[in-house]
């Protein structure tokens, strides 16, 4: 209905102004603040006011007269200084919504108001498994996201990467595009290096005994604490540790010696605990894009020779960078140095290098840095390399799933076709990275590839720390100052910080006690499952519903709660749904057939506008997924969610459903509860939140 309008405004434009602005100007439909000035509304007689130095109400006014009808929308007004508001045939929208093709709110408009969304269960298998490959909407997209190093275990900060990914894949493929899921895993680097040096020189070990420790339960665990030795003794020692760091780090790189093998062994091992670590949370990933094979298959030397020969980038002979190669700083960046060198020299303190805004792509030790490599790995997703991996599947991948990672091995014949050239690229990684990222773009853009720069996404997000009383729950020692702040950060470099699984663990058992003394009747796998549900519910949906740049603040005690905006809260009202319909099946009244003169009926004029409201944010989903894609922000189907829930909620108190007396009043509304249901089960499945039977 939504498209329609929208195709029908265009073409008035094209007929009554006999101008071509209405081919780039768009018609861009947004809900009024008030259900009395409609259910849609266009601004653009202002836009083109601007052009024809017309009054916008007069264009308004002319296209209004001239508006060809669209089937379920019963009249089109001019509405304040040049507003076009189109009011709905109400129950047209009923009929389409419960009965129909499900046609409604098709996403194609932007919302003035807080009510946003629509959708039903069209994206198949969105309950935690992931989608097929199969399915387009354009150009293949990608999504790399959670791309931990392979060097500890995951903690609360790599969730919220892999929860804001895995639900950006959900809502794109919700909306019909083509989606391919990639992890990087970046094996040859500095965090694996430290920990190689912790196993083989600090705690002495050869590298058959790291293979006996990586097939421990709690390996990951023990290499977190590795880590945080292996920092500390850095910090003891600089000049030593930085040449042990740099010679480790190389013998990575080339694939030789024990520390490669012990490097092998750990990074497989610790993928291996972060795959299933992310399956307990229903995310899953398509291919494991190694950092090695971009060595040891020749992607970085085709980069590199690529890079040099445009002029990209360039060897520094003066100065800290030299015998490094690197990326000139662009000109903004040049002029903004310069800016802060003349500070400097006013206020009498040393002026920064000349070349500290450039970007060091191969060390003068010869070792590439991440970014370098990531270059090489954006100009593959865009297909611009000319060349491809070899694939094989995962070995140790979560049970039922198939997961390929890259291979310098015999590849898999079978495998999907990974390297076909990507339109838009999704980079899944935290806002401290963003320098990084730019580089990489200006990377793309320094050998040509302006289009392809812009289309690489940095979907940043900020950190997560913990509240005070959070910490304590822990048993993390807080002095009095830190107890006093607002949050308490985490340092996984430090050993301190939450880990996935302990806060996965902690979640569930804390809903367990609750499931266990609410429901003694379920079965002990009934029960896990259920709490295993909410656990999972709250802690997407307390990630989920901040921007992407707020730091959160994780609390148990805030994520778990049944009150308030949260995921129980939004499961209870499905719960609380079933229930209602469960007894009305009992009762029959599930049977009961309503016309449309009843939902026009009841739906029509004041007295009916609260049962409206109810009913266009039920069909408001596919808009909220809409949003979250053209803002980049998932929050906005989290608030959808949470909107419908609250909205849901004051219905169910306000009117006595299965004890109607008025048999067509019903049956309306248990068809509108049921309404509810589709579209709150759908936009929790975007979440990655499943729906529970009982709570």
């Amino acid at each position: 209905m939504y498209q329609k309008l929208k195709e029908r405004l265009r073409d008035a434009l094209a007929r009554h102004i006999q101008l071509t602005y209405h081919v780039d100007l768009g018609v861009v439909l947004e809900r009024p603040p008030k259900i009395e000035m409609g259910e849609a509304a266009s601004p653009v007689c202002f836009e083109l006011a601007k052009r024809l130095k017309k009054a916008p109400r007069m264009i308004a006014q002319e296209i209004a007269n001239d508006f060809r009808k669209v089937e379920g929308v019963a009249r089109l007004e001019v509405a304040g200084a040049g507003y076009l508001n189109a009011y709905f045939e109400r129950g047209a929208f009923w009929e389409k919504m419960v009965i129909g093709n499900e046609e409604v709110a098709s996403g194609e408009w932007r919302v003035a108001s807080n009510d946003e969304g629509e959708g039903t269960e069209k994206a198949a298998g969105l309950k935690g498994k992931r989608p097929a490959l199969q399915g387009d909407s354009g150009g293949k997209i990608i999504v790399e996201h959670t791309s931990i190093n392979p060097n500890k275990a995951a903690h609360i900060g790599h969730v919220r990467n892999a929860v804001l990914g895995d639900t950006l894949v959900r809502i794109l493929r919700h909306a019909g595009h083509r989606v391919q899921i990639q992890n990087y895993i970046d094996n040859t680097g500095v965090q694996v290096a430290d920990v190689v040096i912790g196993l083989l020189w600090m705690e002495k070990r050869t590298p058959v005994s790291v293979k006996m420790m990586a097939m421990e339960p709690r390996f990951d665990y023990d290499c977190w604490d590795i880590y945080a030795k292996a920092t500390q003794f850095f910090a003891a020692d600089k000049v030593n540790a930085a040449k042990l760091r740099g010679d480790t780090l190389r013998a990575i790189e080339e694939g030789r010696g024990e520390e490669s093998e012990v490097a092998e062994v750990v990074a497989d091992a610790i993928v291996t605990f972060h795959l299933r670590t992310m399956a307990r949370l229903g995310i899953y990933y398509d291919l494991l894009a190694r950092e090695s094979e971009i060595l040891h298959l020749k992607f970085w030397d085709a980069a590199f020779e690529m890079l040099k020969k445009s002029g990209a980038i360039v060897l520094a002979t003066t100065g800290k960078m030299a015998g490094c190669w690197i990326m000139p700083a662009e000109k903004q960046e040049v002029e903004e140095a310069k800016e802060v060198k003349k500070e400097a020299a006013e206020e009498g303190e040393g002026g920064e290098e000349e070349n500290i805004q450039d970007k060091i792509i191969v060390r003068s030790n010869g070792t590439v840095t991440y970014v370098g490599k990531d270059i090489a790995y954006q100009l593959w997703k865009f297909g611009l390399l000319g060349k491809d991996f070899k694939y094989a599947k995962w070995k140790n991948a979560p049970a039922e799933e198939t997961v390929w990672a890259t291979t310098s091995m015999k590849g898999d014949p079978h495998a999907p076709n990974f390297g076909a050239a990507a339109s838009t690229v999704y980079n899944v990684i935290d806002a401290r990275q963003a320098y990084l990222q730019d580089v990489v773009a200006q990377g793309l853009r320094a050998l040509g590839h302006a289009k392809e720069a812009e289309r690489s996404i940095h979907f940043a997000y900020e950190i997560v720390a913990l509240t005070p009383r959070c910490a304590a729950d822990l048993g993390y020692e807080l002095s009095e100052e830190e107890a006093k702040k607002p949050y308490v950060e985490v340092s996984g470099r430090k050993g301190h910080g939450v880990k996935a699984d302990d806060l996965i663990d902690k979640l569930e058992a804390a809903t367990l006690a609750e499931v266990r003394e609410r429901h003694p009747e379920m079965s002990e796998e009934e029960k896990l499952k259920t709490s295993h549900a909410i656990a999972v519910g709250a802690l997407r949906f307390f990630l989920l519903k901040f921007t992407r740049n707020s730091i959160i603040a994780f609390d148990f005690a805030d994520a778990l709660s049944f009150e308030g905006e949260t995921g129980p809260y939004c499961q209870y009202a499905v719960v609380r749904i079933r229930g209602i319909r469960r007894k009305g099946l009992e009762a029959g009244a599930a049977e009961i057939a309503v016309t449309q003169e009843t939902a026009t009926a009841l739906l029509g004029g004041a007295a009916g506008n609260e049962l409206w409201e109810l009913v266009l944010l039920a069909g408001s989903l596919d808009q909220a997924a809409e949003l979250a894609i053209s803002g980049q922000e998932p929050a906005f189907v989290a608030k959808y969610a949470f909107q419908l829930a609250q909205a849901f909620n004051l219905f169910y108190h306000k009117y006595h459903i299965l004890t109607e007396a008025d048999e067509q009043k019903r049956g309306f509304l248990l068809r509108l509860t049921e309404l509810v249901e589709r579209q709150l089960v759908t936009a929790l499945s975007l979440l990655g939140i499943e729906a529970p039977e009982k709570m």
